[in-house]
């Protein structure tokens, strides 16, 4: 929420975002390995700017970006030495154009929606109701990107997800490990119902450890993003992203866990504070807008500035 944040860039990252990337005069990446969902085209991807990298391993600078400025070293130390050096300059031309952007372009207004309740809502109700000061553990797919967009992250290792090879099935396992290293906060694994059919077998482990971890199944009967894809990609030609799903909720009751599912926004809203206020494992079984698309997007082989928006 700091008036500086832009959120997350790329593929499906917010519109002002990238906006910003294609026009900035400087890029200094923190550890990044600037991958292509990021950078998009390389060449639309801050054109003009000098570019900063600074990254404890030096296979990652100036793999994808020309850098200018290379700099190996742990994170923490580098800054500490860099921050006294740095001059002030007015930035207020700058401020007011990316405050424009941010404007004319909201990309995080959830659109209403009177017939179903939207995944994007649920991850915003989950937010509320933990006051933003819960851990997520996000799977892959869409459910990845919304829970991305949607809560606000204030404080470091709030947010955990895989962004390398798309392992489906990551969340459910690495939310009950990360519930029991550090037991101080709630941790919600958000999913989808794809990924979870990939792992559901830990919801033995679940049961059988009693780890406090809530499970909200964004439940939208496909694998999203592949239909997102074949929607925008192939015509409408869908094939293999419909899913015939089970029961969730029953299918957890069956391990010995708490499981509630939910249709409607009130059931929806009433599930996640039952959840937050239990003092035990709970999965929610949270059926969704079943052709909701992620936005903004960026086309593959495409710049920053070819953002798609919601029509809507």
């Amino acid at each position: 929420t700091h008036p500086l944040s832009f959120g997350m860039l790329g593929m499906h990252g917010l519109a002002y975002a990238n906006f910003a990337m294609g026009k900035t005069d400087c890029i200094i990446g923190l550890g990044t390995r600037f991958d292509d969902r990021a950078v998009g085209k390389v060449e639309e991807f801050g054109p003009d700017a000098k570019v900063v990298h600074i990254d404890v391993d030096p296979a990652e600078i100036g793999k994808v970006l020309a850098t200018d400025v290379p700099i190996v070293g742990d994170l923490k130390m580098t800054l500490e030495r860099l921050l006294p050096l740095i001059n002030h300059h007015d930035r207020k031309a700058w401020f007011s154009q990316l405050d424009s952007w941010r404007g004319r372009h909201r990309s995080l207004d959830i659109p209403e929606s009177p017939e179903s309740v939207l995944p994007q809502e649920v991850v915003r109700a989950i937010y509320e109701v933990s006051g933003g000061d819960a851990r997520v553990i996000a799977d892959v797919g869409q459910n990845q990107m919304w829970a991305a967009q949607h809560f606000w992250y204030e404080k470091p290792r709030m947010f955990f997800s895989a962004g390398g090879l798309g392992p489906m099935g990551y969340a459910l396992p690495a939310a009950m490990g990360v519930k029991l290293a550090d037991d101080r906060r709630d941790v919600w694994c958000v999913t989808g119902d794809g990924g979870l059919l990939i792992n559901i077998q830990e919801f033995n482990t679940l049961a059988a450890e009693g780890i406090n971890l809530k499970v909200a199944i964004l439940n939208n009967a496909h694998l999203g993003m592949i239909r997102q894809w074949q929607e925008f990609f192939y015509e409408g030609r869908y094939m293999g992203a419909y899913l015939d799903n089970p029961d969730f909720a029953a299918v957890a009751k069956s391990f010995g866990l708490h499981g509630v599912g939910a249709t409607t926004r009130e059931e929806m809203n009433s599930a996640i504070e039952m959840a937050h206020a239990h003092d035990g494992p709970v999965v929610l079984d949270l059926h969704v807008d079943q052709v909701e698309n992620v936005y903004p997007m960026i086309v593959p082989g495409t710049g920053v500035a070819s953002v798609i928006e919601d029509p809507r």
